[in-house]
């Protein structure tokens, strides 16, 4: 039966040549469709392929009454609709690696211009002023580059910068002394990086924590005269401050091919002359738009030919008589995952999940699946979702193993998320009451019953009189209503665990002062 294929974007031609050779695709190339001629058409097509020019939206899915399967020839995909996409049973597919070597490529041919003020010495040249001392630049070799985000981009980078006889620091969440190690670079902190870096390079994802990473704070405890470069994502540099910090001398220069709203063509930034920019084009060569429509173009062919894609952005299909018994623990085993997660601060190397009770006699891996995004996602946000979280989690270097027990423990049914790392081992675990829905019902040795929803605060204090009151008074100081309050502790006297929920997030101001209080051990802000 043919497959018939819609390529509404250009794309390489030689990328799409998997699809071309195919017997049983039919490729319709046209990417001059306005909106409307492509409502008008969609219907009749099995499979879409863009780049970021055809907006994927809610409308266009749910009119296309026989898509299947949308292919992203690149690593982003804002502008596909994937809630709409899932609902309406479409696979989304895209091209993560494409693009690695062509990014990290373009990260140093920044640092170079910055470093040696190449775009400006041009400009000036063009304008015929030959001023040779006013270009004076400085040399890689021995400096320090600080690496904030250690991803596919990020250690391709760091190789790089060694060949340049460069010192190399790095930070990222799930970044080790032995991986350091392993890599010949330096392990450090967030701090270490932006204290020790003449050259600054970020990257990591556009996440609510790292929205504005690099802002006034984080300019005022880097070196004099450092020089910064982003071409991951706008946003992660405060474009105002790095502004005011370029206008005092602090920062020296800047290299930016990613900006906060695009296009970018009229900010104060391009009136200094300290920076250096390109109009997004990490991903921009021949090379990697060809390898990333190749590596589309084999996915929809795999799918077509019903095969297992390799690249799979939203959740893929489950059979319905799996579904209707697991869905409802989906939830759950999210908040699991999320609560652990902010509950460690720290990076986790292994993870262990049991299944206990009813559990025990269905299909757990979907379950599993969605524990572990929900482990992942405050460190990679829209980019991990139930069909890549253990992809991600194996290439973090985080093992995940699963078990089952008929054993109840008390409950029907019960999941138990266990992490471990250097900061030793932590634990939780959950359940489902049938009028109740999800409950967190234990954390490490503690017993609570409490919704993982919403704004909570986990204290950590030793029994001990008016430690409650005391908290209580703080946190009502700073204009904070507490919901509900759990409470358990090992023995009279000794280590207890206080949860809270509250009805807004907990600030640093207010979480530092309850910190401070004698009693108190760990103070620990959760939003679920």
């Amino acid at each position: 039966m043919t497959f018939q294929v819609l390529i509404s974007d250009p794309l390489s031609e030689d990328g799409l040549k998997p699809l071309q050779e195919a017997e049983n695709i039919e490729l319709v190339i046209n990417p001059g469709w306005n909106d409307e001629e492509l409502l008008d058409q969609i219907d009749v097509f099995d499979a879409i392929l863009v780049r970021s020019q055809t907006q994927v939206t809610r409308a266009l899915i749910e009119k296309a009454s026989n898509l299947k399967i949308i292919g992203r020839a690149g690593v982003g995909v804002d502008n596909i609709d994937l809630d709409a996409a899932t609902e309406n049973g479409v696979i989304v597919v895209n091209a993560p690696n494409g693009n690695t070597n062509s990014a990290a490529e373009h990260t140093v041919a920044m640092i170079m211009a910055l470093s040696r003020n190449i775009p400006q010495a041009y400009h000036a040249l063009k304008q015929k002023q030959w001023d040779r001392k006013r270009f004076v630049g400085v040399e890689l070799k021995q400096k320090t580059l600080g690496i904030v985000g250690l991803g596919r981009i990020g250690a391709e980078v760091a190789a790089r910068a060694k060949g340049q006889r460069m010192n190399v620091i790095a930070y990222d969440p799930f970044f080790t002394e032995e991986k350091a190690e392993q890599m010949g670079v330096q392990y450090g902190t967030l701090e270490d990086v932006l204290r020790a870096g003449d050259f600054i390079t970020v990257h990591t994802p556009l996440l609510k924590e790292t929205k504005h990473l690099i802002n006034k704070d984080a300019f005022e405890i880097m070196k004099d005269g450092v020089q910064i470069v982003n071409c991951a994502r706008g946003g992660i540099i405060d474009e105002d401050a790095l502004y005011d910090a370029i206008q005092s001398g602090k920062v020296a220069g800047a290299a930016l091919d990613v900006f906060e709203q695009e296009p970018f063509t009229d900010h104060k930034l391009l009136t200094l002359p300290e920076v250096v920019a390109t109009p997004h084009l990490g991903a921009s060569t021949v090379e990697a738009q060809e390898v990333v429509a190749i590596d589309v173009s084999h996915d929809v062919l795999r799918f077509s030919q019903g095969e297992a894609v390799r690249n799979p952005v939203n959740m893929p299909s489950v059979p319905s008589e799996i579904m209707y018994k697991i869905e409802p623990y989906f939830h759950l085993a999210e908040k699991l995952g999320t609560f652990i997660t902010d509950l460690t601060k720290e990076v986790v190397s292994e993870v262990k999940i049991t299944y206990a009770g009813d559990l025990a006699d269905i299909e757990i891996a979907p379950l599993t699946r969605n524990a572990v995004k929900g482990l992942l996602k405050r460190y990679l946000g829209s980019r991990i979702n139930d069909v890549n979280a253990l992809f991600l989690a194996d290439r973090k270097g985080i093992e995940v193993s699963e078990s089952k027990t008929s054993s109840k423990k008390g409950f029907t049914n019960l999941i138990t998320i266990e992490v471990s790392g250097k900061f030793g081992t932590r634990k939780v675990a959950g359940t489902l009451l049938n009028g109740l829905g999800p409950r967190l019902v234990r954390v490490d040795e503690y017993r609570v019953d409490i919704t993982p929803q919403g704004h909570m605060v986990v204290i950590q204090h030793r029994d001990q009189p008016g430690v409650i009151g005391r908290m209580g008074s703080t946190i009502a100081k700073h204009n904070i209503n507490i919901a509900t309050m759990q409470v358990d502790r090992s023995d009279i006297g000794g280590d207890a665990i206080m949860i809270l929920t509250i009805d807004r997030h907990l600030e640093d101001e207010a979480l530092n002062e309850i910190e401070s209080l004698d009693e108190i051990k760990s103070v620990t802000a959760i939003d679920l």
